[in-house]
């Protein structure tokens, strides 16, 4: 009787180290749910939520952050909304298309599929890492972070033989301090992750993957000066590349992302307190066959859910009623999407504008025609 009541403490125990865990890293990305907000100013948080520590959205290390440059958090708030406008963008034809939630406590923007070590969980991290140092970088070029300017170091390799009549060069542009973004985005993001554990090293290693994507991807920009356009004086900078471009990029790591064993021995070499160092890991890939991930690939250890139908334990309501594509043979298509349950077909009725033409001057005319279309939803 007494190793029964000691196996049944052992299992509350157990469960409860879980549950404890699992809240733990939903809560350490609660600034996610910067992007619900309606208005933003220069203050960290409503003053009415300061003497309530546990309704703030982010940590006290992230205020200090945000505290020491002012106007950041409008920079960290304009990059969690475009993180999540973007995971909508690139997965608004797959099973799972990046659903979001508002939460009352701001627990998770994104809903329980973080608690799983999937590559739907990597790539979240990937760009919204991404987003946090893009915003940055960019709002350092335009004088709204008040401690980072422009970048006026950044030159691409080979600059000095860009024009071979150097009275004609000049590298004064106001380049993306992309230094100060990846900067700022580690000490933003990585403050939160916590442990040694498999899932410490994944999340870390894809925020830094994230980053890469965007200070790898700067690209050369000039500006002609003289008459008539004549470029007799040419000024060139270092910009970043569009976020759609990083979005893409990602979401190809995604496609082609690493498993690796969740019993990995991983060696952090960081500086925990001055974040001097990008982390560094040694993953031992799932399949042998397969080479160990470099710092631009995403990792994951666990399968992913289905997605097909109702999923309770990550809060996914499945593909019942989403639109597909009747014609397509992709994932969007109706096969796939509706996993082969079925689709309905409805005909609705639109008007749009037709027969355009235009008159002098400077007037378009056009007619209203009633146009039939269909639309394909899943079973």
């Amino acid at each position: 009787m007494k190793s029964l009541y000691f196996i049944l403490f052992c299992c509350i125990c157990l469960y409860s180290c879980e549950k404890k865990v699992k809240k733990s890293r939903l809560r350490a990305v609660r600034w996610w749910t910067l992007a619900h907000a309606e208005s933003m100013n220069n203050m960290v948080v409503p003053q009415t939520q300061i003497q309530n520590p546990t309704s703030l959205p982010l940590t006290r290390k992230q205020r200090n952050l945000v505290s020491k440059n002012p106007g950041s958090i409008r920079a960290v708030y304009q990059g969690a909304k475009q993180a999540i406008l973007e995971c909508k963008y690139q997965f608004k034809n797959r099973r799972w298309n990046c659903p979001t939630y508002e939460s009352g406590r701001g627990v998770s923007v994104f809903g329980k599929i973080l608690q799983k070590g999937c590559r739907e969980t990597a790539f979240i991290y990937a760009i919204t890492s991404a987003a946090i140092s893009h915003a940055v970088a960019r709002a350092c070029a335009t004088g709204t972070i008040y401690t980072c300017t422009c970048d006026y170091s950044a030159k691409p390799p080979g600059h000095e033989t860009v024009t071979p009549d150097s009275s004609n060069w000049k590298w004064g542009g106001c380049s993306d301090n992309a230094k100060f973004g990846h900067k700022f985005g580690r000490r933003f993001v990585d403050v939160v992750e916590k442990g040694q554990d498999i899932r410490y090293m994944m999340n870390l290693h894809n925020n830094a993957a994230g980053r890469v994507h965007v200070t790898s991807q700067m690209t050369q920009a000039c500006k002609c000066h003289g008459m008539s356009g004549s470029c007799q004086i040419k000024t060139c900078w270092m910009k970043l590349p569009t976020f759609r471009r990083v979005g893409d990029l990602l979401k190809d790591r995604f496609d082609g992302a690493s498993r690796v064993l969740p019993g990995n021995a991983g060696s952090d070499r960081r500086r925990r307190r001055k974040f001097t160092f990008t982390p560094k890991f040694t993953f031992t890939p799932f399949d042998p066959n397969h080479k160990a991930p470099s710092k631009k690939d995403l990792v994951y250890f666990e399968k992913s859910p289905e997605f097909c139908n109702q999923n309770n334990n990550i809060g996914f309501k499945g593909t019942v009623g989403r639109e597909c594509n009747d014609t397509s043979l992709g994932l969007e298509g109706c096969d796939l999407m509706c996993c082969g349950r079925g689709h309905k077909t409805q005909t609705y009725m639109v008007v749009e504008r037709c027969n355009c033409t235009f008159r002098w001057c400077c007037e378009v005319m056009c007619e209203a025609c009633r146009i039939t279309k269909m639309k394909h939803t899943c079973l």
